[in-house]
């Protein structure tokens, strides 16, 4: 059964970056599309990225040119440089098995718990 991880989140002053990892584990990654998600207080969760299990990068509005995936073996990361305030939320990872990418939270089957990003001024 995958399970997801997700890590690296922490306060960060505006206009600095981090990195967060989404960790896989009970399953391999392969074959599978995995979305980095975001929550701010609020606000609905919102599609930042998505990587395929046919390796193709989907960039939605929320990510701008700022936030960018990449995956490794069974590892997900979400580079984020010249975070903004508005970058403060709880990120998600999410998974589906499926050659296929979707900006729809309901289209996947397996999240991680989530990792806080605070932005300070």
């Amino acid at each position: 059964q995958l399970r997801l991880v997700e890590s690296g989140g922490g306060v960060v002053q505006s206009g600095g970056s981090l990195r967060l990892s989404c960790v896989a584990s009970g399953d391999t990654l392969s074959g599978y599309s995995i979305a980095w998600f975001r929550q701010g207080p609020g606000k609905e969760r919102e599609g930042i990225s998505c990587i395929s299990g046919g390796f193709i990068i989907y960039r939605y509005e929320a990510a701008e040119d700022r936030l960018a995936i990449s995956r490794d073996v069974d590892t997900v990361y979400l580079q984020m440089n010249r975070l903004r305030l508005g970058d403060g939320a709880v990120y998600f990872c999410a998974a589906k098995r499926s050659v296929h990418c979707s900006r729809d939270s309901d289209f996947y089957s397996t999240w991680g718990q989530g990792t806080q990003v605070t932005v300070s001024s």
